[in-house]
């Protein structure tokens, strides 16, 4: 998975700007305010970022490719205490079933869509919320849920939130679940629901 400074390097595209201003005059007291820093939003559009991590082929250090993500519009809020990167506009990510160098062809095992992402850099974590659906694309199960963590420290995606999970032959209806990195294994914590599909065309 990928570590926290790789992440850093791949969700942070843009130079940092700092614009100073100077106090204004209160008109109640008459007297000048301090001057203050700000560093204002940095922008983008159109996001196409690997997710990469390094490690060592052959005694070769090289990066290996763990996954894609792409939006359509990228944000970052610089903050002392809490910077963040948020992508308010959807985003999408596929996440290879090995890691792969930038010569091989990668293999899709899953797939994420949010209509909204938030990188918090300070605490290594992702957050996702609004029609969160994550398909795994080799086992053929789709993760339905209203918002979705991702612990960078411990390798897990996590929601206290209710969740669908669509299957071959069933649907399981739950509130909370954990799941491993490629959404390979996942847990519900507590099942509230299970329907049997098999031979049925239902939507996933």
């Amino acid at each position: 998975m990928l570590s926290a400074s790789s992440i850093n390097k791949s969700f942070l595209l843009l130079l940092t700007v700092v614009i100073s201003f100077a106090g204004c005059e209160e008109k109640a007291k008459k007297t000048a305010a301090p001057r203050q820093h700000v560093i204002p939003p940095e922008e983008a559009d159109s996001i196409s970022s690997y997710l990469s991590e390094g490690g060592l082929d052959k005694g070769v250090l090289e990066a290996k490719i763990k996954g894609k993500l792409t939006a359509p519009y990228m944000r970052n809020i610089q903050r002392s205490d809490s910077p963040y990167t948020e992508f308010p506009r959807t985003l999408h990510v596929d996440f290879y079933q090995d890691s792969v160098t930038r010569n091989q062809k990668p293999v899709i095992e899953s797939k994420l869509d949010a209509l909204y992402g938030k990188y918090l850099s300070s605490q290594a974590k992702v957050y996702l919320r609004d029609s969160v659906v994550v398909r795994n694309v080799l086992k053929g199960d789709t993760i339905h849920c209203q918002d979705l963590w991702w612990d960078q420290h411990t390798h897990k995606f996590s929601t206290d939130k209710p969740v669908r999970i669509y299957t071959k032959d069933k649907v399981l209806f739950g509130t909370g679940m954990d799941a491993d990195e490629d959404f390979h294994e996942y847990h519900i914590r507590k099942l509230t629901g299970l329907v049997y599909t098999s031979g049925n065309n239902i939507p996933k």
